[in-house]
């Protein structure tokens, strides 16, 4: 049961996560997320029947060529209350290490690869308390430590800059826009 609801939870952060990240800004356009910024995080609700219908969102761009470094996507499950996480970074890494998260009183355990594309490479889970609540309480920074193939540890960036306040604002949008979801009709 625990391994299908996680599986599931996943499968649903990457649905939504992948509405979330291809429809367009804007408030009045239906489909369209509505988005919020709250220091370094953005708090991005789509329309619809969705069981997780807003996530945090933040990502560090290489301003010398445009490149996404690390994205961190949060999502918040009202119906199991429990968050899902994608983060996404640089392909080349070491793909049986995974990563790990690390906040100044808080590492994660490695969180493994679920899939590679062009784009990099995407952890896609779902997360404990203690990671939400190091998160929120840490800051200003937190890092993602990545190995590459020779297995030399890389710290990647990660903004906590208002991430406290946008957590909180993600969970109440989550909880009053959220469809349960469908049960399976039976034959």
């Amino acid at each position: 049961m625990k391994l299908a609801l996680m599986g599931a939870a996943a499968g649903l952060l990457l649905a939504a996560g992948t509405a979330l990240a291809q429809a367009p800004a804007g408030p009045d356009a239906p489909g369209k997320p509505d988005i919020k910024t709250v220091g370094d995080w953005q708090v991005r609700c789509i329309s619809g029947h969705s069981p997780n219908p807003c996530d945090l969102f933040w990502q560090q761009v290489d301003p010398r060529t445009g490149q996404q470094v690390v994205a961190v996507s949060i999502a918040y499950l009202p119906s199991a209350d429990r968050h899902l996480m994608q983060v996404s970074v640089p392909l080349g890494v070491s793909l049986p290490r995974g990563l790990t998260i690390q906040t100044d009183s808080y590492t994660s355990p490695a969180m493994h690869y679920r899939m590679c594309s062009r784009d990099g490479c995407f952890v896609q889970r779902p997360i404990d308390n203690g990671l939400i609540e190091s998160l929120a309480k840490s800051g200003p920074d937190a890092k993602v430590n990545v190995a590459d193939e020779s297995g030399k540890i890389f710290s990647l960036p990660l903004s906590l800059k208002g991430f406290s306040g946008a957590h909180d604002e993600m969970v109440s949008e989550a909880k009053s826009r959220a469809k349960p979801p469908t049960a399976a009709a039976k034959p």
